[in-house]
């Protein structure tokens, strides 16, 4: 443990009730483990979600490799040809099922994700005047 042997972890055990008093020192010992057990617990929830993230992006990788997952607005490649113009049919709409159901319920669904990019407005800058 950190090269220290028990001569040393007695001296150091010493000092602290020299300097902190042995009515304080069961207090500050309870806070220093609470401490290190809040520290091991933030450590592991990290590794822990560090560990989820890469798997699901391996799984995701893996998917778009065997052509199991389409990357949103890419065509299908074995998508039929319904108007027989040589063109593959575009991938569906992720948000049909729900723009359905917002229109059932007589309300309007929210603006997807590729749309809620406002349009540029137009530049109206006025030309200095000049110097004569």
């Amino acid at each position: 443990m950190f090269g220290l042997g028990f001569s040393e972890l007695l001296v150091i055990c010493a000092l602290a009730l020299i300097f902190i008093g042995p009515k304080k020192l069961p207090d500050l010992a309870r806070a220093l483990g609470r401490g290190f057990a809040e520290f091991k617990r933030a450590t592991d929830e990290f590794k822990t979600t560090i560990q989820e993230e890469v798997q699901v992006s391996e799984t995701r990788e893996r998917l778009l490799r065997e052509g199991k997952l389409l990357v949103p607005g890419s065509v299908s490649p074995a998508a039929p040809d319904p108007l027989g113009d040589g063109e593959p049919a575009p991938a569906a709409d992720p948000y049909a099922e729900a723009n359905k159901e917002f229109a059932a319920a007589g309300s309007t669904p929210p603006p997807s994700p590729e749309v809620t990019a406002a349009p540029a407005a137009p530049a109206t800058a006025k030309e200095p005047p000049h110097a004569g």
